[in-house]
Formats: C-alpha cells, sequence, structure tokens
C-alpha cells in the first residue's frame, strides 16, 4: 500500500525545487510485489524524481532493481568521527559529559552516526541531563576495559579464582555478561596485533598503551588459543543453563586447555618439548596429575615414616625425598658455574632456570652483552619488543637471582638489528637438519633410481629431518 500511494504522486511536479527526492530506508525489507511495482517507475522515471535506496543487506535486493541503480558503497565511520561530532553537539547543548562517556556511546554506535545519536539521546535521560561514564556503562550493560584486562591478567597467571571473582563482579553489578567473551576476544585480537606487529595502533581507540602493557602477560599461542575459545564460547553461550554458567565454564576451559609448559614437562624427565606433546586422555591426565602429588609430598611422607612403627617398611618415597635436596643443589651449583664462566653461555644457563609461558619466551629471544658485578645486559631485537615488557624482565631477573643464590640486576636493552639469541640460534640449527636432510634424500641411492626409473619426484615439504 506505501509503495502504491508513492508511485501514485511520483507523476506529479515538484511544488518547489527541481526534484523531488525519495529516500526508503532499508529497502531490502520491502515486499516481492513492492519490489515488481516499484520496477516499472525505475525502468521509466519521471525527469523531476530521483530515487535513493538506503540499505545494510544489498544481497536481499532483487538483480532487477539493482541493475538499474548506480550503487555507492558508504563506509563505517571511525569511533573517533562519531565521538568528535557528539561533542560537538553537547557543547553547543552546554550538557556536561565525560571523555569517557562519549568515548562508549561512539564504540556502542558501531559506525552508524545514527544510533550514535540514539544512544546520546537515551544516555542524557539516563543520567539526568549529564553524562557520566559510569551511567553509559550501566545502561549498555557494557563492560569496561578495566574488568576485561584483569580477566587477561588472570588467564595469564592462571589464577581461576580470580577469574570467577571478576564474573561475580560483573554480575553483581548488573553487566551483560553475554558481551563479556566478545570484549575478551576484541582484545585479545588487539594483543595479537601488538605482539607480532610492533608499534601497531589504530584511530578506533586511544587505549593502546594498556594494550602494550598486557602484550607481555602470555605468549602469542596462548593469545590464538583463547581467541578461538572465546569465540566458540560466545557461540554456544546460549545453550548453556545460564549467560554466568556459560562465561564461568569458557574461562576455566581456556585454563584447562592451556598448552602444558616446561615445567609440567619437566614432572616426566625434563622434556623441554612439553608445549608439543599431545594432549594427555583422561586417565593419563590423572595419573600425572597422582604422580606429581606424590612428588610435592615427599617430604611430608618421609616424615611419617620416621615415625611409623619398626616393622613398618619404608614409604619408597622416603628415597626419593633424600636424594630431591641434592639435585636441587647440583643444578644450582651447574647455574653458578655457568654464570661465572668467562664467556657467559646464555642457552645453557637459560636451561638451567626452567622457565615457561612469557618469561621463557622473553629469555629465549635476547642476547647476552655484558656483565659487571650484578649487573646483567641483554639485547632485544626491535621486531619483538613487546617482550622487553617490565613484568617479564623483573620475572626473569627474580628466576636468575633465586637459583644463584645472589641478587642479579637485569637490563633489556631494544635494538634494531638481529639479535644472536637462543631462538634465533635454535631457528638456524633447524634450517640446517632441514638441508641436510634434503642433501640425504637426494643422494640416496634408492631415490636416485625411483627417479631415473618411474620419473618420480621429491615433494620437498614433506622431508623432516630425524630427530
Amino acid at each position: 500500500d506505501d509503495t502504491r500511494e508513492l508511485l501514485e504522486s511520483v507523476q506529479f511536479a515538484p511544488a518547489r525545487g527541481r526534484y523531488k527526492v525519495y529516500i526508503i530506508d532499508e529497502v531490502h525489507m520491502l515486499s516481492t510485489s513492492s519490489f515488481n511495482a516499484l520496477l516499472k517507475t525505475l525502468e521509466e522515471p519521471p525527469e523531476h524524481v530521483k530515487f535513493i535506496l538506503a540499505t545494510t543487506d544489498p544481497q536481499k535486493i532483487p538483480v532487477t532493481i539493482l541493475s538499474r541503480c548506480l550503487r555507492f558503497n558508504l563506509r563505517r565511520l571511525l569511533p573517533d568521527q562519531i565521538g568528535g561530532h557528539l561533542k560537538k553537539l553537547l557543547e553547543a547543548e552546554s550538557i556536561e559529559a565525560e571523555s569517557a562517556a562519549i568515548d562508549r556511546l561512539a564504540r556502542a554506535a558501531d559506525g552508524s552516526m545514527r544510533d550514535g545519536l540514539s544512544l546520546l539521546d537515551q544516555a542524557i535521560a539516563f543520567g539526568g541531563g549529564k553524562l557520566e561514564d559510569d551511567d553509559v556503562a550501566q545502561m549498555l550493560g557494557s563492560v569496561d576495559h578495566a574488568h576485561v584486562a584483569r580477566l587477561v591478567e588472570a588467564l595469564g597467571s592462571g589464577d581461576a579464582a580470580a577469574l570467577l571473582e571478576i564474573v561475580g563482579e560483573l554480575s553483581a553489578q548488573a553487566r551483560n555478561l553475554e558481551t563479556v567473551l566478545t570484549e575478551l576476544a576484541e582484545l585479545l585480537h588487539r594483543i595479537g596485533l601488538v605482539q607480532l606487529v610492533p608499534g601497531y595502533a589504530d584511530p578506533e581507540r586511544s587505549d593502546w598503551d594498556s594494550v602494550q602493557s598486557l602484550a607481555g602477560t602470555l605468549s602469542p599461542e596462548d593469545i590464538q588459543l583463547y581467541y578461538q575459545i572465546a569465540i566458540q564460547g560466545g557461540r554456544d553461550l546460549g545453550l548453556a543453563p545460564d549467560p554466568r554458567t556459560g562465561l564461568e565454564m569458557t574461562l576455566l576451559r581456556m585454563l584447562a586447555f592451556k598448552p602444558v609448559s616446561a615445567e609440567v614437562g619437566a614432572v616426566g624427565g625434563g622434556s623441554e618439548q612439553g608445549t608439543a606433546q599431545p594432549k594427555a586422555t583422561g586417565s593419563e591426565a590423572r595419573q600425572s596429575t597422582q604422580a606429581a602429588a606424590s612428588a610435592s609430598a615427599a617430604p611430608k611422607e618421609a616424615a611419617s615414616t620416621a615415625a611409623s612403627p619398626p616393622d613398618m617398611p619404608p614409604a619408597p618415597t622416603t628415597r626419593q625425598a633424600s636424594i630431591a635436596q641434592p639435585e636441587q643443589a647440583a643444578r644450582s651449583e651447574t647455574a653458578a658455574q655457568l654464570a661465572q664462566a668467562a664467556s657467559l653461555d646464555w642457552p645453557r644457563l637459560m636451561a638451567e632456570l626452567k622457565l615457561s609461558g612469557p618469561v621463557k619466551e622473553l629469555a629465549r629471544n635476547i642476547q647476552f652483552e655484558t656483565r659487571e658485578g650484578s649487573d646483567w645486559r641483554f639485547l632485544l631485537s626491535e621486531d619483538v619488543r613487546h617482550l622487553g615488557n617490565p613484568g617479564l624482565v623483573q620475572q626473569l631477573q627474580s628466576a636468575l637471582s633465586s637459583q644463584l643464590g645472589q641478587p642479579v640486576n637485569l637490563t633489556v636493552n631494544t635494538v634494531q638489528q638481529a639479535v644472536a639469541s637462543p631462538a634465533v640460534a635454535t631457528k638456524q640449527a633447524e634450517l640446517r637438519q632441514i638441508s641436510d636432510a634434503e642433501q640425504a634424500i637426494e643422494e640416496d641411492p634408492t631415490v636416485r633410481a625411483l627417479k631415473e626409473r618411474f620419473g618420480a619426484r621429491i615433494l620437498e615439504d614433506s622431508i623432516q629431518p630425524l630427530q
């Protein structure tokens, strides 16, 4: 009926001006009969008529309509563009407003100035004539950056109790828990950009300093894993008993599926390949947990054995406890010898520290420069400068001091050129191994015979060096 009424008025010339301009918003919502009726006018429009068809879903518009239109793809407005316009309106109306509140509204508008203006009206009414960030956050049910940053820090430290505490705070504040995983995924994405593209910062957000500080709390591998779990958890949130349960289980899943660190690998024999091992089954995981618990409880069991009746045989863990301290002393002695050597063998000393996670990545990517007394200086390449986070440097310094039994003052300086770090040495060794393996395959008599007789060819990507 609306289309029929419109087409009836199209035939009349404008009362003033040269043209009649019809703007049809969300045109993809028109019915098929409406499109068919409109098509006749679009094929032979009167000279005084112009149609502007606006849509957010052009795929739903019939091809017969699209073929008769000049199409313009309008770019979404950036948050600072929306925020700048909202600020001008607020100043013109003499409305008191916090900058953080304006930024929050600009991001919530999601590129649409119209939505931004609608949200602004609601926020002013909600705040009683003024605009405060807390009021806007409460109105939108949004989760502030501080809470999401705390979630990332808790994930980095593996603190499940802190994760549940933060979720409890958000629930008590009546925040929209369904948006937490979206905000977390967005922050993880930005951290990943900063880690792998140093100096990256786009104009859509202004809090990149905070993101830079968080970049050292998680490894790039953990970032990718947590991002994937957050995205999948958001999709499944509607299947959970309630949003809080779904959110808590998703966060706990991030910790449960975190790759095994080198420290855990040491329980099974000190392997440095913990992150490359396949996931343990449920029974294997329980056995590993019980083994770790037995090892940690050895001193207590030794004490219990000493107090047991004489006719009872000593527990097997007594011997384990008796040799634990000498092994530790041997490791510390080895580390001290490496540290006091004329030329510091940093890769070997680093292996003695038994590091894991982000601090291990820092240790792998620095090059020893000089040592004067307790002052140790290292170099870090610019392309991985995010690893030089003060918190990680402090953790490495503490690990060194603890292992050597003496204070160490650690300084890490960022340089433009590449550095001779353990990570670079490992990569070069791997490339040499691959090259040797490729040469061995090429020179193998059987391989040569197959190539000559059957025209076989070698798939280079399939060649792997023997471990």
